[in-house]
């Protein structure tokens, strides 16, 4: 049996292009951030450097892990800093542990890990550090805020592809304004060379003009030409 709409007519499937939409954004949504791991020699110190842009949530997680096998526990500092040196989180003897903060800038932050060595033992083994940062979208917690405003799956789903809306368009309005940027810095060079162009052709044709008359002077006094 057809159904009809009010008007008569049946209802209409739904759009191609919204559908491939919505596919499109749903492919683009981010998924679980995989957690960086590496090894931190005794005595050493390693960072790793990200840039962000300003107003955006940044979480992590960490856990340092002494090798399989060894007498002495993990023991390393985590300093989180941004390209000014300040300081936004710090933690000494980090073994475990969570910490977030929010950008006020645009900036490359850094986050350090700096092996310690105990006191009373010889050459520290290599420690297994890994560090799981998220920013943005990623670093928002989705169940809490279901939770708290009581969403259903389907908003919560287009609550995520609205924060990714926008964090696309942020990052193209950033792009925009540093091409701009970059297009009055490279127009302000090309004027500054033309200028400098133009007097070096100047101070050429005075150099060019003095020696023609200090020559024509120069053979005058001897008498060469009249």
């Amino acid at each position: 049996m057809l159904l009809l709409s009010p008007l008569g007519r049946p209802p209409r499937p739904p759009r191609p292009a919204l559908l491939a939409l919505l596919a499109l954004l749903l492919a683009l949504l981010p998924g679980p951030a995989r957690p960086i791991s590496f090894q931190l020699p005794g005595k050493a110190s390693k960072c790793l450097r990200e840039e962000i842009h300003r107003d955006t949530l940044v979480t992590g997680e960490y856990e340092v892990a002494a090798p399989p096998g060894s007498s002495s526990g993990p023991s390393a500092n985590l300093k989180i800093t941004d390209s000014a040196g300040h300081i936004l989180y710090a933690k000494e003897d980090a073994v475990k542990g969570k910490f977030a903060f929010t950008t006020e800038d645009y900036d490359m932050f850094e986050a350090c890990f700096e092996s310690k060595l105990p006191v009373g033992t010889g050459r520290m083994p290599d420690q297994l550090v890994t560090l799981n940062m998220k920013h943005g979208v990623e670093a928002k917690n989705y169940e809490e805020i279901a939770k708290v405003e009581k969403l259903k799956p389907l908003e919560l789903e287009l609550r995520r592809l609205e924060d990714l809306s926008e964090s696309i368009v942020n990052d193209f309005i950033y792009m925009k304004k540093r091409e701009e940027e970059m297009r009055d810095t490279n127009e302000s060079t090309n004027i500054r060379v033309l200028y400098f162009s133009i007097f070096s052709m100047f101070c050429l044709i005075g150099l060019a003009t003095w020696q023609v008359f200090y020559l024509r002077r120069f053979f005058k006094a001897k008498k060469l030409i009249e």
